[in-house]
């Protein structure tokens, strides 16, 4: 169930020099688990922009976004007390009730946001999940800090060596001494169709899309599963690994 309302910014600041982390007071009820999202309707711009929800309690949700186009950089710009119009409690989040004891968490790039509140989570239920973060350089690395700061055991990843492990996501993985035995994961297509080919435990997967109505009328942000068309953002955006079919 989903519920439209206006909410205020308590706080709106650069993490690096394309990603914002925005706090934002209202109504929290409809967020049931990690992993939803919300859409955020920007003013003079027709579309709602879907952005995964990186933390929430009784009377705050937290964002984690790119500034990637005009909405964004419209977000970007938004001081304290400004109001935002949401749809919030969209989607389907991830099940932590599969049972795992050394849970992966995997994020790409602003990926990483779903992650947070899903470790917060895990460390509620006395599980201490492995978060494992990729980006391009350490210019763009955000939220390791406070990922170690809720006592996640944290790895980076970049492209380019310039911080934690050269290379991917899929790198770190193959080199811990102890492996995961179930995946959380969320970030660009090619990082995910990677990780289902490579990883051999079970997982889920949120995947990212353009939308528009974000709650299943239009149709418009449907993927194949082997169950047939799913929408990703009502039978999404998370889906189990074994569902998915790779082109």
């Amino acid at each position: 169930m989903y519920k439209r309302n206006i909410y205020k910014v308590r706080s709106n600041r650069a993490l690096s020099a394309k990603t914002m982390l925005m706090v934002l007071e209202g109504d929290t009820q409809y967020l049931t688990a990690p992993g939803q999202f919300v859409n955020v309707e920007i003013a003079g711009k027709f579309l709602r922009r879907p952005i995964s929800v990186c933390d929430y309690d009784e009377k705050t949700i937290t964002l984690l976004y790119d500034i990637v186009g005009e909405g964004t950089k419209a977000m970007s710009l938004l001081g304290e007390g400004a109001e935002l119009d949401l749809l919030t409690g969209l989607g389907n989040g991830f099940c932590v009730e599969v049972g795992c004891s050394r849970p992966l968490l995997l994020g790409g790039g602003v990926g990483c946001a779903p992650m947070y509140n899903l470790a917060k989570v895990f460390l509620q239920r006395g599980v201490t999940p492995v978060v494992i973060l990729g980006f391009n350089s350490k210019a763009d690395v955000v939220m390791e800090e406070e990922f170690k700061a809720l006592g996640a055991e944290v790895y980076i990843a970049t492209v380019d060596g310039s911080h934690g492990t050269k290379g991917f996501v899929t790198n770190v993985i193959e080199a811990l001494e102890e492996k995961g035995d179930y995946f959380y994961a969320c970030g660009p297509m090619p990082m995910l169709k990677a990780l289902c080919g490579s990883v051999e435990c079970d997982g889920e997967l949120s995947l990212d899309e353009r939308m528009a109505c974000g709650f299943g009328v239009c149709m418009c942000c449907s993927v194949q599963t082997k169950s047939g068309a799913k929408r990703i953002c009502k039978e999404g955006p998370v889906f189990k690994k074994e569902d998915l079919i790779w082109k």
